[in-house]
């Protein structure tokens, strides 16, 4: 009687896992982790709803907040419904073609994300640099144009991901590292030859950091221009228009970086500390950009008190 060989037959159903050692709490940590979820879609709701009805705000540095605020909906939207089902209900399967489509959707709106704040320091370049000219250069069509060449480049450059992985073949292995699908947690568990999505797989996350890299040489160029500025009271005032954009680019990088050292150069890493920054990496900047750009931006917060009727002291 012929038996089939176990090694070949392949599954069609991945497992996510939650916070390993801390099962006992899943339900408790469901509760800040949707309280986060809640507050993250209400304020980036509450930034684009300002932005869109304020004619006042109708300028280049609020439509590319716009721009973040949609990214980080889209990220919060894409991870964190499959991280609370884990928590609240320990339901871990998820079929291999949603968890396909939810790895495109969440580096999608990674990719997007990085891209916006690369054009949020070039923006804040030219008002330092050309202040006087900023309307003229960022005029609305051109903010426009910029915005949908970045949402076109992000998709394009995360589409071949999907249909790369699907090309796999998945055999026995179908326990993933987190509370959601990514490319190279996915592509481990393949048991056919994934070396096109490895360098491929490589080449984003290359493309990723190169925005940052670009943000980076961006605030080389601006603080070059402050330092010129002859009056310290007018450099302080220029610096602080790069408060809010600083604070999210660090927001949105410092965990992608931790994670990435520890992954390469930790010889004892612990498991729960790279799934804890993983999982502050989808939480943290959607809930913590509204917050940072009503606090740092007086105008997003005047309107934002105004709503509320109150008062801005």
């Amino acid at each position: 009687m012929f038996l089939p060989n176990t090694s070949e037959i392949e599954v069609s159903m991945f497992l996510l896992i939650g916070i390993p050692g801390l099962e006992h709490m899943h339900v408790w940590l469901s509760i800040p982790i949707c309280l986060m979820y809640l507050m993250a879609i209400l304020g980036n709701c509450t930034i684009l709803c300002i932005i869109r009805t304020e004619t006042s705000l109708h300028e280049p540095m609020y439509y590319f907040l716009s721009m973040l605020a949609l990214s980080d909906l889209g990220l919060s939207f894409s991870s964190i419904p499959t991280m609370l089902r884990i928590f609240l209900f320990n339901t871990m399967g998820i079929s291999a073609d949603a968890c396909i489509a939810q790895e495109f959707f969440i580096h999608g709106f990674t990719d997007m994300e990085s891209s916006v704040l690369l054009i949020m320091s070039f923006d804040r370049f030219v008002a330092i640099r050309h202040p006087l000219r900023y309307s003229s250069i960022l005029t609305d069509s051109r903010v426009m144009q910029i915005g949908l060449a970045f949402a076109v480049k992000s998709i394009l450059l995360v589409l071949p991901l999907p249909f790369t992985l699907k090309r796999l073949r998945y055999c026995n292995k179908r326990l993933l590292s987190h509370s959601y699908c990514l490319h190279q947690d996915v592509m481990k568990l393949a048991c056919s030859d994934n070396r096109v999505n490895f360098y491929y797989g490589l080449f984003v996350a290359l493309c990723m950091m190169s925005d940052c890299v670009f943000i980076a040489v961006s605030y080389v160029f601006i603080l070059r221009t402050v330092l010129g500025i002859a009056s310290h009271g007018e450099r302080l005032k220029a610096l602080n228009t790069c408060v809010s954009h600083i604070s999210a680019v660090l927001i949105f990088y410092v965990p992608i970086i931790t994670l990435a050292t520890m992954h390469r150069f930790a010889k004892h890493k612990s498991p729960l500390a790279m799934i804890l920054i993983a999982d502050a990496f989808l939480l943290v900047p959607p809930l913590m950009n509204p917050i940072v750009y009503c606090v740092k931006t007086w105008q997003i917060r005047v309107k934002v008190l105004e709503r509320l009727g109150l008062k801005s002291k």
